[in-house]
């Protein structure tokens, strides 16, 4: 007998707290009368926590335990950081959010949560960030280690990272010691957002609200790229990008306004070619 299919459309995620948590796990019941072979998985990922909170630790642990560390060991740094800091639940529940709202593939709430990288390599990069300045500088470099190891992204725990963050596909994102990445931004996968050689300082890029950057897109050196900009794919960008302002190519240069309002909400990557042909001639 064929499964029910999965409805394609999706309503508006609750805010946060326990009505997201409620939602995520009403959807949880429902994949497994969708999936069974999945109950095991759902059960112990969601239905056997009392709260997002409980479920990320779980995650977390999960996905980045090896030899060298086992899962509860990382379960207990991930429990003492979200009591710690429970700003890090707010920024997850955003990123949550996002990812429900931009990604087209995203019908579920629980998706991003089980299935997708990216938003788990943001959390535990959220995590590492947490050991970055409490101190415990040697176990976040392992949390960026197995971070890459497990899901093919590298974020320096000293970079600040906002929230509302969408990483789609997210495979081979590089982010550097002294980025900064502002609140609301999208990207896709292979972008870096790097350094220019072997200089020491700030070195590496200021990302702000609300930026759209296009699968792999190379932002490089101590630039700005000024709120609700728009990056296109493949672009190398290696100086200021003003506000609300399409750059494109290779060196990137202007190519025209940002399109609308939101560009990382809005997530169109279209260009008009006459204008990226007009600012190369």
């Amino acid at each position: 007998m064929n499964s029910p299919a999965i409805p394609l459309t999706t309503v508006a995620a609750p805010v946060g707290g326990a009505a997201l948590w409620q939602q995520i796990c009403a959807e949880a019941r429902d994949a497994i009368k969708t999936e069974p072979l999945l109950g095991a998985l759902i059960h112990a990922g969601l239905l056997h926590h009392e709260n997002l909170q409980s479920a990320l630790a779980y995650r977390f642990a999960m996905k980045l335990s090896s030899g060298e560390m086992s899962e509860q060991l990382l379960r207990e740094i991930a429990d003492t950081a979200y009591a710690a800091r429970p700003e890090l639940i707010a920024a997850a529940e955003a990123d949550l959010r996002a990812v429900y709202e931009r990604d087209p593939a995203t019908h579920r709430l629980l998706q991003p949560l089980l299935f997708f990288k990216g938003f788990q390599a943001l959390q535990a990069y959220r995590i590492g960030h947490w050991l970055w300045t409490e101190g415990r500088r040697d176990m976040a470099y392992f949390v960026q280690m197995r971070c890459s190891e497990a899901f093919g992204v590298d974020i320096h725990p000293a970079a600040r990272v906002g929230k509302g963050i969408m990483m789609d596909h997210a495979h081979s994102i590089v982010i550097g010691e002294t980025a900064v990445v502002g609140d609301n931004v999208s990207m896709l996968h292979s972008v870096t957002l790097g350094g220019t050689g072997k200089a020491d300082g700030d070195r590496h890029p200021k990302i702000g609200n609300g930026v759209l950057i296009g699968a792999g897109a190379k932002v490089l050196g101590n630039i700005t790229v000024g709120r609700c900009s728009r990056i296109a794919a493949g672009s190398v960008v290696l100086n200021d990008v003003p506000p609300c302002k399409t750059v494109a190519g290779v060196p990137a240069h202007i190519v025209g306004d940002a399109g609308c309002t939101d560009p990382a909400f809005a997530m169109d990557h279209l260009i008009d070619v006459t204008e990226v042909e007009a600012g190369g001639a």
